[in-house]
């Protein structure tokens, strides 16, 4: 059995917690609050894997920590800027150490960056609408960033609309030259919308989280990959099969 430390006792921590307790080959050896020390509960429960539910400003020294300790890290924590990543996936190489940061670990979420992919290989246009409730502090979303991303690789920037640069700073942001629009609002939970358009016609990629239950087969997936891997890994498409 494969022992997991939840780092981050909130909503999806404990959600987190629940899953891996029944999963026959996961065993639930803690889980610690945001200001507990880490590096001692990590030793202490001699954790294998450490999943992390924190906040976008405690992310990367836990992850750092989590590293130190030469324990997997699973980053679900949203926040960390691209040469944080760099420098935590150079730490990562240097042990051969296996991990991974998911800006979401919903497998239908996984789908849809992948649909938008080969979408935007024929439709360049494309900007993302992403909507969450209003307790979210960050914005755009991990997942907006990490779509627009993944678009971007598959898109020929020549063809971009040059609308975009007319109206920037009126559309919300943007990542990759691909406008980000971001809501917060009550009622709301995890939602994105990305908007593809060509002449005539356009091509709308949705996904509503309805419960946070959905993102936990990735979580748990993620605990049982991330021990094969030798190497920091940014998304969870790395370890689909």
């Amino acid at each position: 059995m494969i022992r997991v430390y939840i780092n981050g006792a909130g909503k999806m921590g404990k959600l987190a917690a629940r899953n891996v307790e029944q999963d026959p080959k996961l065993e639930l050896v803690g889980i610690g609050q945001r200001e507990d020390d880490l590096a001692a509960n990590i030793k202490q429960t001699n954790a294998q894997v450490v999943v992390d539910f924190t906040t976008s400003t405690a992310a990367y020294d836990n992850t750092r920590t989590i590293i130190d300790a030469g324990v997997h890290p699973v980053i679900g924590t949203s926040g960390l800027l691209p040469e944080q990543i760099t420098e935590l996936q150079r730490q990562c190489r240097e042990q051969q150490l296996g991990g991974i940061i998911a800006a979401n670990f919903s497998i239908s979420v996984v789908l849809m960056m992948q649909f938008a992919q080969q979408a935007a290989r024929h439709l360049p246009h494309v900007e993302i609408i992403e909507l969450h409730h209003d307790k979210k502090k960050d914005a755009p979303s991990g997942t907006a960033i990490k779509t627009a991303t993944m678009i971007a690789q598959n898109r020929d920037a020549a063809t971009t609309s040059p609308c975009h640069e007319v109206l920037a700073g009126a559309r919300g942001a943007t990542q990759d030259d691909i406008p980000i629009h971001s809501v917060r609002l009550p009622g709301l939970l995890a939602h994105q919308q990305i908007i593809f358009g060509s002449p005539g016609e356009t091509l709308t990629l949705k996904h509503d989280t309805i419960d946070r239950q959905c993102f936990m087969p990735g979580v748990v997936l993620a605990c049982k990959k991330v021990v094969n891997l030798n190497e920091l890994v940014n998304g969870l498409e790395y370890i689909i099969d």
